[in-house]
């Protein structure tokens, strides 16, 4: 079962990519030796968007979403982020944009949406839960069968 979602930056200066991740952005992480970063996210959640012009399929984004983005974006600048574009609202949220270093521009947003559904246990469609429930029918009568079995055996 898959459980989360990895997110990768291609970067023209590593270091400094995951230095700034670390000390500017604050993402929680792990050192995995040699300097390689993974950063932990507690929550992450995957679009699917059409295009426009066939030839940008299969293109990637990363972004980063906040509960507060005035809050988040100030944070941010007073530990020397730069923000590229105000706060904007599009439809689904919030958005700004930051650089980083690397040649990297990432969106920052708040989103609209309500987030947590997926973490709720899934629902079995009817089908699949009354198949369910027919096995546990069958294996509970199939258990006082067999009981049975033990207690004429038991008086004989």
């Amino acid at each position: 079962m898959i459980r989360g979602i990895h997110g990768l930056f291609y970067s023209s200066d590593p270091d400094a990519t995951r230095a700034f991740f670390r000390d500017k952005v604050r993402l929680p992480g792990n050192d995995i030796g040699e300097g390689w970063w993974i950063f932990d996210l507690a929550e992450g959640d995957l679009g699917v968007h059409p295009v426009e012009d066939l030839s940008d399929a299969g293109n990637h984004d990363v972004s980063f979403y906040c509960d507060d983005i005035e809050g988040t974006v100030e944070g941010m600048r007073s530990r020397g982020v730069v923000f590229t574009k105000p706060v904007e609202d599009h439809g689904y949220g919030l958005v700004t944009y930051f650089e980083v270093p690397g040649g990297i521009t990432v969106q920052l947003y708040q989103p609209r949406y309500t987030k947590g559904r997926s973490r709720r246990p899934a629902r079995a469609s009817r089908p699949v839960r009354k198949a369910a429930r027919k096995a546990a029918r069958a294996g509970r009568k199939a258990g006082r069968k067999a009981a049975r079995k033990t207690r004429r055996g038991a008086r004989r």
